[in-house]
């Protein structure tokens, strides 16, 4: 019995918290992880956070505890191992992996491409989040869905003062016009083309903004814990 017992706790020291899914229909999640992590040296999707999830299994688990049913993650070079490790994570929502082809296009490609994986769902919105930014709380994703419900607007995000973070939920009303923003520009063009229908929530929420792009940026994630 005690060996039993010491490895169920070291289980649930591997394994990220899940509070349990509040469904929430008719809005897909989609991850960016299809980049080539030259800054950082490691594959950023794969980083473990403070308590051991990658970071890309933790965002799937964030999203999945603010009621998000469809999940995609589009991926590049490391699609085998970033699947390898959702598999291994085993979270309630299993998410769809894709493979951007070419992910050097940009960062809009791999939205394309996940655009492309959840049109068969018919979503009404899609929330978008890189993958260099594990540590947004569910909460945060709650607060946007609440918002856009109510307002229905084009595109909500999260802020903090005058800065605005991620997830970015755009509805659907603008699915057709990523679809053809310039590569070179991104989405950040549908952004500022729709500026004055851009709905800002403000929230208490340091992981929205903060971008684990570089070693030190790491580092200090880690040693916060």
């Amino acid at each position: 019995m005690p060996e039993l017992l010491a490895n169920l706790q070291i289980a649930l020291r591997v394994q990220c918290r899940y509070d349990g899914p509040v469904p929430s229909e008719g809005v897909a999640a989609i991850i960016l992880a299809a980049g080539a992590s030259t800054r950082m040296g490691r594959t950023k999707a794969l980083l473990p956070d403070p308590d051991g999830c990658p970071f890309v299994a933790r965002l799937v688990r964030t999203f999945a505890d603010a009621g998000i049913r469809h999940i995609v993650v589009v991926t590049g070079a490391e699609s085998s191992s970033i699947a390898g490790a959702l598999a291994a994570d085993r979270a309630v929502v299993d998410p769809m992996v894709v493979v951007n082809p070419d992910p050097a296009r940009g960062q809009l490609s791999s939205l394309w491409a996940g655009l492309d994986a959840v049109r068969p769902l018919d979503p009404a919105a899609v929330l978008v989040i890189p993958v260099d930014m594990p540590l947004v709380r569910a909460a945060t994703i709650r607060q946007l869905l609440e918002s856009w419900r109510r307002s229905r607007g084009t595109i909500v995000r999260p802020a903090i003062g005058e800065r605005h973070g991620h997830p970015v939920l755009f509805d659907r009303a603008l699915f057709d016009e990523l679809r053809r923003a310039p590569l070179d520009e991104g989405a950040r063009a549908v952004v500022h083309a729709h500026a004055a229908d851009i709905v800002d929530v403000l929230v208490d929420d340091e992981g929205c903004i903060a971008d684990i792009d570089t070693p030190e940026d790491y580092e200090t994630l880690i040693r916060k814990g």
